[in-house]
């Protein structure tokens, strides 16, 4: 008689739970191991550590100067009789500009003309009797002094018309005409400017404890928001002899050539002033990790591995920084991806470090 075995549900559905874990846990094929170790890297860019010529900059703010500026104003109180000059003209020096009414000047100046010239006829007549004896000597001096008085006043009715008539005390820019034919001028009014744009002057200040790097003579570059990527050399022309005690700083002013009138009085402009060049390691500064006082980086060696190293900075410019020690020539350091990373992980590097 034929016995058949009674198997349990239960005992059916343990065996396919450990069947179905079994295959769960079953060892992947080389393929998908290396996707587990791929994915356990952290990725990373890497820069190189270099020799490279690191300029010192020193940067400051100034404010553009003409070379020489002045305000066009009148000596007297008059009307504006003519006007010789448009808006913004060149000109040159001893040029007329503008002229006041003058016309009483004009004609006290005639009525002495006329006075002078019956005082230099009296005086010829008088010379002439002198020689026959038929004058006195007095008189003949007194013509003479007579003669002397009204040229006197010739020459202060000729200084009085200069004053009625505006020249150009210098060749240079004008600016903007303040007055019309018929205005009345009073001294002190302006009637326009006059600027030397040949060159500006640049006005700045550097600390003290840049002091011994400067020279009259030293080069100075300019730059200004309204001309992006332009940059105007110039030179430094004094060097203030005293040092400001509250803000420790030394006052410094350069002439910049400028031919093409392109920089104007009043414009702000970046000057950087090279102080000296190092030859030193440089790396980018988004390598470095603050940490306190101190500064770190990431070093990946031959295995890309990071290995987190303590480094001592010195001079910074914009994006990079001078290592004084802890790192070496042809290292790599990580800049970018540092907030993912932990000591001695493994890392992908997806640049080759060749550039910076």
């Amino acid at each position: 008689m034929t016995k058949f075995v009674k198997v349990s549900p239960l005992l059916i559905g343990v065996l396919a739970l450990v069947g179905f874990l079994i295959y769960l846990n079953w060892p992947q094929d080389e393929a998908k191991q290396g996707a587990g170790r791929a994915a356990s890297e952290t990725p990373v860019v890497v820069a190189p550590v270099a020799m490279e010529e690191f300029p010192l900059i020193i940067e400051a703010l100034g404010t553009a100067v003409a070379n020489e500026s002045v305000i066009i104003t009148a000596q007297e109180a008059d009307v504006v009789k003519n006007i010789y000059f448009e808006d913004g003209e060149t000109v040159e020096k001893g040029k007329l500009l503008l002229e006041l009414n003058n016309a009483e000047e004009l004609a006290r100046l005639n009525e002495l003309k006329v006075n002078i010239a019956e005082a230099k006829r009296q005086l010829n007549r008088v010379k002439g009797l002198a020689k026959e004896s038929a004058a006195s000597e007095q008189l003949l001096d007194e013509q003479k002094a007579r003669v002397d008085a009204l040229e006197s006043q010739e020459d202060v009715i000729k200084a009085q018309l200069r004053e009625l008539q505006i020249f150009a005390p210098f060749t240079g820019t004008l600016g903007i005409r303040e007055v019309s034919i018929g205005s009345l001028v009073r001294p002190g009014d302006t009637i326009t400017t006059l600027d030397d744009l040949s060159r500006v002057k640049v006005d700045f200040s550097v600390s003290e404890s840049h002091l011994a790097s400067l020279a009259v003579g030293q080069s100075v570059f300019a730059k200004s928001v309204a001309y992006p990527g332009q940059e105007f050399e110039g030179k430094i022309t004094s060097i203030d002899s005293r040092i400001d005690p509250i803000t420790r700083s030394v006052q410094i002013r350069a002439q910049i050539p400028n031919e093409q009138n392109l920089l104007r009085p009043g414009l702000l402009l970046q000057i950087n002033l090279q102080k000296r060049v190092l030859d030193t390691l440089v790396i980018p500064e988004a390598a470095l990790i603050p940490e306190g006082n101190s500064q770190s980086v990431y070093v990946v060696n031959s295995e890309n591995k990071a290995i987190k190293t303590r480094v001592i900075v010195g001079q910074r410019r914009p994006g990079l920084v001078e290592i004084i020690d802890g790192l070496s020539p042809g290292q790599r350091v990580v800049v970018e991806g540092t907030l993912k990373m932990r000591p001695n992980a493994s890392v992908r590097v997806l640049n080759d470090g060749s550039t910076q």
